[in-house]
């Protein structure tokens, strides 16, 4: 019986981090994997819940979680509701966020601490997780899907000049028609740690086992952006999906039973590299 609990903590600037753990009865020391969202991502996105019950069928505990300045709220888990916190958001309060994650995973205060810890990071959310890989002690393993190789990709460099002179962009969320607005905070942030969040930088100084996983038709983060990850850190494996776009064949919402071809090859190998000896 696959177990799901929610959890809810305090996050950059107080604002609340939702979390789910999923796992097996009798499985509740095993491995933990924790999957980071990319932008205008969420933890419920898709087939994400599917993707936790395959980790957890094949032996691990998996949790995701929403960003505080995501947009969501605990209220409206699967929904922009807070756009003013979306606004508000840059990459220090998400790696704030990711830091009291892994940090909550590890303190066994509400459930057994894991032995070994990894992460997943989709997208943007790859990019956050190799800068955090590269200087965390406490996480294991490393794998990335679909990742991007540099913050400034996320946005036009033409954009850039309005942007700092209005102080505020705004997006256009094509799903669900809304115009999310990024202030200049978060343009300034990476300006202001330009070294510490070079994502190709980080990569050279991983020493933890790494995947890199990427499909050949991502029209969103092309491939040549893994090829770049992996020339930067010679260690890390590359694999790539054939036919798979930058959701490896998912969507939102998603009403089928299984995965999708190129998401279900993305969790067996994904799964392989976990349990593989190093």
């Amino acid at each position: 019986m696959i177990i799901r609990q929610s959890f809810t903590i305090k996050g950059s600037e107080g604002k609340p981090i939702l979390m789910d753990l999923s796992f097996k009865t009798g499985q509740e020391e095993n491995p933990i994997v924790i999957f980071v969202h990319g932008f205008k991502g969420f933890k419920d996105w898709g087939a994400y819940d599917l993707v936790a019950e395959y980790f957890v069928k094949q032996g691990f505990r998996f949790l995701k979680f929403n960003f505080s300045h995501n947009g969501t709220t605990p209220e409206s888990p699967t929904d922009f509701a807070d756009l003013g916190a979306f606004g508000d958001n840059t990459f220090t309060k998400e790696f704030t966020d990711l830091d009291l994650v892994i940090s909550f995973a590890k303190s066994g205060n509400e459930f057994n601490a894991p032995d070994m810890l990894s992460l997943i990071g989709h997208s943007r959310g790859g990019g956050t997780c190799i800068i955090q890989t590269a200087k965390d002690p406490r996480i294991d393993k490393l794998i990335t899907w679909a990742a991007i190789a540099d913050f400034r990709s996320l946005w036009k460099k033409e954009d850039e000049v309005e942007w700092r002179n209005k102080g505020v962009i705004f997006n256009f969320n094509t799903r669900t028609k809304q115009y999310t607005p990024l202030k200049i905070d978060l343009l300034h942030d990476l300006d202001k740690h330009s070294k510490s969040y070079d994502i190709l930088l980080a990569a050279g100084r991983i020493n933890k086992p790494w995947l890199i996983i990427h499909g050949d038709q991502d029209e969103n983060v092309l491939l040549s952006e893994a090829v770049r990850l992996k020339d930067s850190s010679p260690n890390a494996e590359l694999f790539i999906i054939p036919y798979a776009n930058h959701v490896f064949g998912a969507s939102h919402p998603f009403t089928k039973d299984e995965l999708p071809l190129e998401l279900q090859l993305t969790c067996e190998k994904s799964v392989e590299f976990l349990r593989k000896e190093f």
